[in-house]
């Protein structure tokens, strides 16, 4: 389980922390790990390593990190517009040039470099980057020279994943972040600004924190393999009702996907297609009008469903229905436009999980424009869930999972995905899948965290980040699972 903490969270471990150890200790034990990490990535022996070093503690770190790789034997250079001024990263400076430490001011764009160390700012960061510091930082993204973070990239916010003030800093291969996981590297801009992410703890365990990243482990029951003396019934049934007039398409997408899912029996209602009798692309499907609807154990609503009368009629009887609903795309749309439609979902016993993009969240939210469901995405999929009292999906790069509003506010963010999803008809697989697996006993959460995940899984291992149809997305997170149930290790 890797827990994502926030840095109000942060700062109260790291004060915590402080007042049990010796002063510099933190700075000295994360410059040793930083460095050691970094030695192992290093193929030449011994290297040129550059650290870019800001004025607070994220450059004392640096400092400390140069000090030990030099010890290892490689050479290194500090830059800085500005030496630290007080505290453990004066110190830490200070050790630097009594070692013998090279330091400059100016950047060095006539040497080269094995890596780039960006050390210039890390938590907390309420400024975006300028002068010196936005110089170096676009010169080290410039430089084609393996670049790694230490704690966050500089002008990164590390609890939002966007860049602070909407100036754009760092791009990292990779990221050694301190004491835990931080939920803004993995998340909207913090996916390309971050790389790969190793956390290093410092000794220090994390307090219970409501923030985790999805994976294997947060859906464990999903993983378990079927019984043998099992059939068709043993699995669920479930109803899609969506494709309006011009998108049956997409009803029949999901209904596809929640079959390659493992749903037992899947009936799909087109609102806009009364004469529809069958798929032909996958006759296992059952198509029927919403009043010869069978009792199903879960529904997908929303899949293409438009906002005819018909729709808005499919709509209010499936939010009367006593059973997990996913409810996607249009659904969402009048829910969004209609009060009554708002507190019959909130007002519900039965589990809902609603699946929105940005600008889907930003209406619900009655958000003025999409950044408002942006600029924060935990804080929006939270007000959602506590809104409409649903689990959400919020979608994006890194999407953000919250659930059923309890006592203890629980979120997820999604490690898995890529821009091959960016396509018509991907979201409409997703809410198959997670419909899937409710209807085949799991719990909404559980569900709805494994779905997510093996739909970001499918489209990595598609391998490309083009050419990936919505049709062809459940079977690859079929494959992924198949590999999972039969002890395949899961991807970190």
């Amino acid at each position: 389980m890797t827990v994502l903490c926030r840095t109000e969270e942060l700062r109260r471990i790291e004060v915590q922390a402080e007042s049990r150890l010796p002063p510099g200790t933190l700075m000295a034990r994360a410059g040793l790990a930083a460095a050691q990490w970094l030695d192992r990535r290093l193929s030449a022996r011994p290297a040129s390593v550059l650290l870019l070093c800001g004025p607070g503690n994220n450059g004392g770190d640096g400092y400390v990190c140069a000090r030990e790789l030099r010890e290892l034997g490689h050479s290194c250079l500090c830059w800085s517009a500005a030496a630290p001024a007080a505290g453990d990263a004066r110190a830490a400076f200070a050790a630097w040039q009594a070692a013998g430490g090279e330091c400059t001011g100016d950047l060095p764009t006539g040497r080269r470099f094995d890596l780039i160390v960006d050390a210039m700012f890390g938590i907390g960061l309420s400024r975006p980057l300028s002068g010196a510091y936005l110089q170096a930082s676009e010169w080290a993204n410039a430089s084609a020279i393996d670049l790694v973070a230490l704690d966050v990239p500089s002008g990164l916010d590390a609890d939002r994943g966007i860049w602070v003030d909407g100036i754009a800093g760092v791009r990292a291969r990779a990221t050694v972040t301190f004491l835990a996981d931080k939920p803004g590297l993995h998340m909207a801009d913090g996916c390309d600004a971050a790389g790969d992410v190793r956390v290093e703890n410092l000794e220090i365990e994390a307090q219970a924190v409501p923030g985790r990243l999805n994976g294997p482990r947060e859906f464990f029951a999903v993983l378990r393999p079927r019984l043998r003396n099992s059939h068709k019934g043993s699995y669920g049934s479930l109803a899609v009702i969506g494709g309006g007039a011009g998108m049956v398409g997409a009803a029949l997408l999901a209904g596809r996907a929640a079959l390659r899912l493992g749903a037992g029996r899947v009936y799909v209602c087109c609102v806009g297609a009364p004469e529809l009798s069958v798929d032909p692309v996958c006759p296992e499907l059952m198509i029927r009008a919403l009043d010869a609807m069978p009792p199903v154990q879960a529904a997908v609503v929303g899949c293409g469903l438009g906002a005819s009368d018909a729709a808005r009629s499919a709509l209010r009887a499936a939010l009367g229905y006593d059973i997990p609903l996913a409810l996607d795309a249009d659904a969402l749309n009048l829910i969004a436009t209609d009060e009554d439609f708002r507190r019959t979902l909130a007002a519900r016993t039965a589990p809902s999980v609603l699946t929105p993009h940005p600008v889907e969240a930003a209406r619900l939210l009655a958000a003025a424009a999409q950044a408002r469901a942006d600029d924060d995405r935990i804080a929006a999929a939270t007000r959602l869930a506590r809104q409409l009292r649903c689990a959400v999906v919020l979608k994006g790069a890194g999407s953000v999972i919250v659930d059923r509003p309890s006592d203890a506010e629980r979120y997820w963010i999604n490690p898995t995905g890529g821009p091959a999803l960016a396509t018509a008809g991907t979201g409409d697989a997703l809410s198959g899948m997670i419909g899937a697996l409710i209807a085949q006993g799991f719990g909404v959460l559980t569900a709805t965290l494994a779905a997510v995940w093996l739909h970001g899984r499918a489209a990595q291992a598609h391998g490309a980040d083009i050419g990936l149809l919505a049709s062809e997305v459940a079977a690859l997170a079929a494959r992924e699972l198949a590999r999972l149930r039969s002890g395949g290790a899961a991807p970190a």
